[in-house]
């Protein structure tokens, strides 16, 4: 009685094997069990190289809360395995949202931005600069008055015109 063995097998074009192909268990008359035929059959053997690292999975807040949502109407005995088989997903990954469900980090659910932080602009900063780029054109206009003043008293000196003040106060 012969038995088959269950494998991918391919027929060769011109019924010799390639080198190092798998050729079964061969009989005497060199054709392989089962084939009927003259031709010997290779074997395709699935690609063996391991990817080295799966990417790192990120989770949406929307879709935590999907999955959360699902595991809570969860009833049965079995139900939340298959969620998570069907998922991809740990039951730790559960209990940590769970947590962070309960603490009410709603911020923790959805991703971090990264990069630097925005500050918080000072309600009054803006009308802080408007005041002190007011009052450095005021201090200049000071300066210009004070810098008329003096060439008007030097003229007046000049011409010998005597500067009464408090001429409105008689």
């Amino acid at each position: 009685m012969e038995t088959k063995t269950q494998l991918t097998l391919k027929p060769m074009d011109n019924g010799t094997p390639e080198p190092g192909a798998l050729e079964g268990a061969r009989r005497a008359t060199g054709k392989a069990p089962g084939s009927g035929g003259g031709r010997l059959l290779a074997y395709n053997a699935p690609d063996p190289e391991v990817v080295e690292n799966k990417p790192r999975r990120y989770f949406t807040a929307k879709y935590k809360l999907r999955i959360l949502q699902e595991a809570d109407n969860c009833t049965k005995s079995g139900q939340i395995g298959a969620l998570l088989r069907r998922e991809g997903l740990f039951s730790s990954n559960l209990t940590t949202w769970r947590r962070q469900r309960e603490k009410g980090q709603l911020t923790a659910l959805s991703p971090k931005k990264r990069g630097r932080k925005n500050k918080q602009k000072n309600p009054l900063a803006e009308k802080v600069a408007k005041l002190e780029k007011e009052n450095q054109k005021l201090r200049l206009k000071l300066t210009q008055a004070d810098a008329i003043i003096e060439v008007q008293k030097k003229v007046s000196e000049i011409l010998g015109i005597s500067q009464n003040l408090n001429k409105g106060n008689d």
